[in-house]
Parts: structure tokens; C-alpha cells; sequence
């Protein structure tokens, strides 16, 4: 039991018990107070402090120092009431060896990384099903308002029902079995019966660009259908959203779904069987993941070749090709080669070639908002260097070279040497030369 004494004693008294409890004081243990036969331990006078753990403990009073004396305990003591000790009591069958506390401070460390694991996987789980109910209310509203009525009334064709809406009755009751799961603790058959209807993600991003145009065609032409979809779209479970917004749903929830299952796989111990299983859905996620992407970036991309070659002047240059991708453009401007003023250029970079062209004439009736093009470099035969701009800061200058240039020089150089050997034999073989180089050039 832990006991505490309060008595009041005379200055002489005090002083006496003082040295007697200095003198009484114990080597094993230093600064401690006077020891009572019960087990305990008068410690300095005021409250105990208590170190965060972790802390390191306090440093040791230097040799020849005392602990209990000069003047800052004198003063620390003078502002205690008089009389006043804190005890602390400690058992001596419940203390721990210096060798076994190692072991035990490493269990419980192991213990604690267990416990914060399972919080954290407790909380991503949660807050999966919570996503999970709020995104099969969305895809509810378009089965319950759209799909189904229009099924019904036969207000479009079923084909042109079918590429609007994909396979996303399949996708709601997929998504719908995983809620039930999770609602009953049971990831593992969860995951399995959702990896099997992954690919349907897939290919319902490759649908959504015609699904899209469809949507529109079918809004400018049919005035029946027009009507229903404004009039659906003003009811308050939409909250002002459009059917084009609720479409991309599934794809949104795709990427939502990776982050999900990583976390809850990276907080499973690997020794359980739901390693497994997460392990094999977040790959299978992934996987859909990087198809779905790979479509948009297509797609992208086909957007860019489109606008870049809208842009330019006429059809000579043909910047739609298959297999090419749209890199970056900016304007630069061109150094000429006998110290001409500088001339701006506006430059498309794609995966195999550089366009420069520069802008048509403001006042040209048909192309003033177009672009001339002026060069086009192919990027196998390019060699950059740079000449100056090696920091971070603004300016610096780029030679982009082509080894056709040196051909032309070695061509130059021949025909240079057939024309003066003609020169000395006859000078009217040199007209001949000439006419014949300029023929093969």
C-alpha cells in the first residue's frame, strides 16, 4: 500500500531528521528520500514529474555537486508548503529485471503496431461501405428514372438504349453484391464474386465517347426524349445534376476502388487468408485501372492531332497519323543565320517530328486565325543541343541539327570540284556540269 505522512516539526527537529535521513540514505539508491519499513519512499518535496515516453531521462548532477542543497532547492523549497512530501511506493516482488525489460517493451510494440494496423483497416472499411452506399444511390437514380421508363415507354430504340447506358445494370448489381458483403464482415467472398466483373469497367470506358455522341444526337433530334430528360433532371433526388454527369460515375468509382483495397491490403497482416484475396483484387484493379487510362489517353491525344491540325494551313501536312502522340507546344523564337532579326515560331513537338509555322496574315479573309506551317523536322534524324540556358532561369538558346544538311555539303563540295576541273580543260563543258547538277538536285 502506498502511504504519505504529513507532520509539522520544529526548524531544530527538521533539521535534525534531516541529517539523520542523509545519513540513513541508501548508496543503491541516490537522491531518493528517507526509506520506511512499509516500502516507502520520501522523495523531494512537490508534485512528481513524469517525462513523456520515450524521453530520455534526465542527466546526472555533475561530480561534487549536491542534490538536495544550494540555492535553487533552497528557493524551490521555500515556495512548498512546509511539511509536504509526495511517496511513491514500489513493490518489490513486481519488479522487473534489467534483462527481461527489452523483451517486454518489444512485445508491446509489436502489440501496438497490430492494434493501430487493425484501426486503420477498421476505418478504410468503413468508409468503404459509406462511399459505396452513396454511389449505388447515384447509379439508382439513373436505372430507376432513365433506363427503366425508357424501357417501358420505348421512347428510344434499343440499340441506341444500349449505347448510351452500357452494361450499367451490371455494373449496379455487381457493386451491390460487395455492399451486402461488407455489410457482414465478409471481404474475402466479396472481392472474388468483384474480380469477376472487373472487365466490365473496361469496356464500358470504351463506350462512353460513343455513349456521349449518341446522348447529344439524341437530345438535337428527338424532341420527345428531350422533353423526358429535362423533366427527369428537375426532380430533387438529382440535386441539379445532368445525365452526362452521372454517366462517368463507374469510371470515378474504378480509381476510388484502387486507393480503397491498397489501403486495406497494406493494414492485413500477410499470415491471414484475406491477404491473398486483396492482394489478387488490388492487381486485378490495377490492372483494369491502367486499361481504362490508357483509353483516355488515346482519346486525348486524338483530340490534340485533331486541333493541331485544324490549326494549320491547309492539308499539305498530315499530323494525323496512327502511332503518333501529341508532346507540347510553345512559341520560341528563330535565330537566323546571317544576323537577322529574331523570328517567332510557333513549334509543335509529337513523338516523331518538330512543325514550325508561323501565323497567317491578320487580314486574310479565310486563314487570319491559322497557322503556316514552315518546317517539319523528323525527330529520328534531329540531334539537339544546348547551346546556352543550362540553369533554371528564363532564356537560353537550342541548335537542332540534321545530318541531311552534311550530305548537301558533300553534294555542294563534288559539284564544286566537277565544275573547276572543267574550268581548266574547256569553259563550255562547265555550263554542261552545271545543268547537269542542277538536274540531279
Amino acid at each position: 500500500m502506498c502511504c504519505c505522512r504529513k507532520r509539522s516539526r520544529s526548524p531544530a527537529s527538521s533539521a535534525a531528521s534531516s541529517s539523520s535521513a542523509s545519513a540513513a540514505r541508501s548508496p543503491a539508491a541516490p537522491g531518493c528520500g528517507p526509506r520506511c519499513p512499509s516500502g516507502t519512499i520520501l522523495a523531494r518535496p512537490g508534485p512528481a514529474r513524469l517525462g513523456p515516453p520515450g524521453r530520455a531521462p534526465p542527466r546526472p548532477a555533475p561530480p561534487g555537486t549536491a542534490r538536495r542543497g544550494g540555492a535553487p532547492f533552497e528557493r524551490e523549497a521555500a515556495a512548498r508548503p512546509a511539511g509536504s512530501f509526495t511517496s511513491l511506493y514500489i513493490n518489490p516482488d513486481s519488479a522487473m529485471s534489467a534483462s527481461s525489460l527489452p523483451f517486454v517493451v518489444g512485445a508491446n510494440s509489436v502489440e501496438d503496431q497490430r492494434a493501430r494496423w487493425e484501426r486503420k483497416r477498421s476505418r478504410t472499411a468503413k468508409e468503404l461501405l459509406e462511399t459505396e452506399h452513396k454511389y449505388l444511390e447515384q447509379l439508382d437514380l439513373v436505372l430507376t428514372y432513365f433506363v427503366t421508363i425508357l424501357k417501358a415507354k420505348g421512347t428510344l430504340k434499343p440499340a441506341v438504349l444500349e449505347t448510351i447506358f452500357g452494361p450499367l445494370e451490371s455494373l449496379y448489381s455487381a457493386s451491390h453484391l460487395l455492399s451486402l458483403h461488407l455489410e457482414k464482415g465478409n471481404l474475402g467472398p466479396g472481392l472474388e464474386i468483384f474480380c469477376q466483373s472487373l472487365d466490365l469497367y473496361g469496356h464500358y470506358a470504351e463506350n462512353l465517347e460513343q455513349a456521349n455522341k449518341t446522348l447529344k444526337e439524341q437530345v438535337r433530334k428527338n424532341k420527345s426524349f428531350r422533353r423526358f430528360k429535362k423533366l427527369q433532371e428537375t426532380r430533387p433526388q438529382f440535386q441539379g445534376k445532368e445525365l452526362e454527369d452521372l454517366l462517368p460515375l463507374p469510371l470515378q468509382r474504378l480509381h476510388q476502388y484502387k486507393h480503397f483495397f491498397r489501403d486495406l491490403l497494406e493494414n492485413t497482416s500477410p499470415d491471414t487468408a484475406e491477404y491473398q484475396k486483396l492482394a489478387k483484387t488490388v492487381k486485378s484493379v490495377c490492372e483494369v485501372s491502367h486499361w481504362v487510362q490508357d483509353i483516355f489517353d488515346k482519346r486525348e491525344n486524338s483530340l490534340q492531332l485533331l486541333r493541331v491540325q485544324k490549326l494549320l494551313k491547309g492539308q499539305k501536312t498530315q499530323v494525323l497519323t496512327s502511332g503518333r502522340w501529341y508532346i507540347r507546344e510553345g512559341w520560341l523564337s528563330v535565330v537566323p543565320a546571317k544576323g537577322e532579326e529574331l523570328k517567332r515560331r510557333m513549334f509543335f513537338l509529337f513523338s516523331d517530328i518538330l512543325i514550325a509555322a508561323k501565323p497567317c496574315h491578320p487580314l486574310h479573309l479565310l486563314n487570319s486565325n491559322k497557322l503556316s506551317c514552315q518546317a517539319v523536322y523528323p525527330l529520328h534524324q534531329c540531334s539537339v543541343d544546348k547551346v546556352f540556358g543550362h540553369t533554371w532561369s528564363q532564356g537560353g538558346l537550342l541548335s537542332v541539327s540534321l545530318p541531311t544538311c552534311a550530305r548537301q555539303k558533300c553534294q555542294w563540295s563534288q559539284a564544286c570540284k566537277q565544275v573547276s576541273s572543267c574550268l581548266s580543260s574547256r569553259g563550255i563543258e562547265m555550263m554542261t556540269a552545271v545543268k547537269k547538277y542542277s538536274e540531279q538536285v
